[in-house]
C-alpha cells in the first residue's frame, strides 16, 4: 500500500498554463491531477491513449472533435483515444482542478509495475 494523499494539497501557484501530477502509473494506466489557470495552453491534443476527466472544482469549457462542452464542479466526460481535444476556457475562481484517469493500449514506455504517489 502507498501512502495516501489528497487532491487538493500542494497545490502549485499557477499564472498562466497547467501543472500535471502523475497520482498513478500502472501498467496501461496513468492517473493524474491537473491544475489549470485561468490563462490555460491551448493546445490541440489527439492522444493515443483514451482519456476520462472529471473537473474536481472551476469551470471549464472544452473543444471536443468540433463540439464545444461546458463543465462545472463535479462533470466528468470520455474522450476516446485520437479524439482531437483542447481546453477554450478555464475559471479564474476558483482554479480548474482536474482528475485525469489515462488509458493506454500499450505501456507507455516510461512505465513500470509500481504506483508513482504525489510526494508531498
Amino acid at each position: 500500500m502507498t501512502k495516501p494523499g489528497n487532491l487538493f494539497a500542494n497545490l502549485p501557484s499557477l499564472n498562466e498554463g497547467e501543472s500535471f501530477t502523475d497520482l498513478l502509473r500502472l501498467r496501461h494506466l496513468r492517473i493524474e491531477r491537473i491544475l489549470s489557470s485561468d490563462r490555460p495552453d491551448t493546445q490541440l491534443y489527439d492522444q493515443a491513449q483514451d482519456e476520462w476527466v472529471c473537473l474536481l472544482q472551476g469551470e471549464a469549457t472544452l473543444w471536443i472533435a468540433g463540439e464545444t462542452v461546458r463543465l462545472g464542479a463535479g462533470d466528468y466526460c470520455f474522450i476516446p483515444a485520437r479524439t482531437p481535444h483542447r481546453v477554450l476556457w478555464t475559471s479564474r475562481e476558483p482554479h480548474c482542478l482536474w482528475l485525469a484517469v489515462h488509458l493506454y493500449p500499450e505501456p507507455p514506455a516510461d512505465a513500470d509495475d509500481v504506483s508513482h504517489p504525489v510526494q508531498p
